[in-house]
């Protein structure tokens, strides 16, 4: 502040040394950079200080428009005859011996200095209206930013309960294959179903642990899953899958996502009929996204499978926490269920 006054009073004595020196009068440069600094720039000075100090101790000063004005009034009635009398002293005006001379001196004085505090005024407030603006923002952007950790850490807790709902519900579906095997008494192939389980373990555990996985992993563990069910069910399970390629492996997907549907559509097709099942599983890019689809026929007449039912619901949560332009869309399409997971090509893993 003292710099910009300083740098004022400069600019101000030069002016008056250049006009001197048109004028054809003498003049000595550092007596007028003197005058101008003790005249005009201390004045000012001292109006800023006190301004600065009574808005940075009261900052409520600034909420009411009556406020400014009682500070304006203050200016005009206290601040501004004191500095004309501090500048009338400076310049020996003050041998004031009649009315006359009073009227006079005032009338001399009454533009001295008026531009340069109002300016002076007006420049403090605009900047502590500025200071409270940014620091309202900056209040706002922190506050936000509090909401949004506060949104994305109850979105993660969210995330670990679904894990944690879904994991034993995938260990339940997969005892209950093998306990099929042990009724059967094969025990060959009841130990080949636990090594089974014991791999699929593995990768829940690896795969749960994180907050992806592509694709073409998610469709290893499907296979790896169905090679277990059908030790169970032999023949009878068939799988078609189609547009497996090299583009599931750069696409991300929550962990367990396939498998779900594909043990929605077993329950709906292989555990409600005695034939065959006609279970499809199909991967389509469409413009930016990538579809998975599974289908399975829709037996009207079969009994549903009175399984957990967690499958389908579990999924869309996790999708919809995962990216918000992921979706599973389930329903029937003419005699068949279908199960359409959509995945945006930007979740690249």
């Amino acid at each position: 502040m003292i710099c910009l006054w300083t740098a004022f009073s400069v600019l101000g004595a030069l002016q008056t040394y250049s006009d001197n020196l048109r004028a054809g009068l003498s003049s000595h440069y550092p007596a007028l950079l003197a005058t101008w600094f003790v005249e005009y720039a201390v004045p000012l000075i001292v109006l800023s200080c006190l301004l600065s100090i009574a808005l940075t101790r009261w900052p409520g000063l600034l909420a009411r428009p009556r406020n400014v004005a009682a500070m304006f009034a203050g200016l005009v009635l206290l601040f501004q005859p004191a500095q004309w009398t501090w500048m009338a002293w400076q310049r020996d005006l003050l041998q004031v011996t009649s009315l006359e001379d009073a009227w006079q001196l005032l009338l001399k004085m009454l533009l001295v200095g008026w531009f340069s505090t109002t300016g002076t005024f007006a420049a403090i407030l605009a900047f502590f209206y500025w200071r409270q603006s940014k620091e309202r923002e900056l209040a706002w952007q922190r506050s936000q930013t509090d909401m949004l950790n506060l949104r994305l850490a109850l979105e993660e807790q969210r995330m670990l309960a679904l894990r944690a709902q879904l994991e034993p519900h995938f260990l339940f579906n997969a005892l209950n294959a093998i306990s099929a095997l042990v009724r059967s008494e094969d025990k060959h192939l009841a130990l080949q179903g636990i090594g089974r389980l014991s791999e699929l373990l593995r990768y829940v555990l690896s795969a749960s642990s994180g907050d992806s996985a592509t694709v073409a992993a998610e469709l290893r563990f499907v296979q790896d899953y169905l090679a277990l069910q059908r030790l169970r069910h032999g023949e009878r399970l068939r799988v078609h899958v189609e547009g497996a390629g090299e583009l599931l492996g750069r696409v991300a997907c929550p962990p367990l996502l396939l498998q779900p549907l594909v043990e929605n559509a077993l329950r709906h097709d292989l555990d409600c009929s005695e034939g065959p099942s006609d279970i499809h599983l199909s991967f389509v890019q469409e413009r930016d996204a990538l579809l998975v689809r599974v289908t399975n026929p829709a037996r009207g007449d079969a009994s549903a499978n009175p399984g957990a039912g967690l499958g389908l619901a579990n999924t869309r949560d996790r999708l919809r926490l995962m990216h918000p332009e992921a979706a599973l869309s389930a329903g029937r399409q003419g005699g068949r269920f279908v199960a359409e997971v959509r995945l945006p090509l930007a979740q690249q893993a």
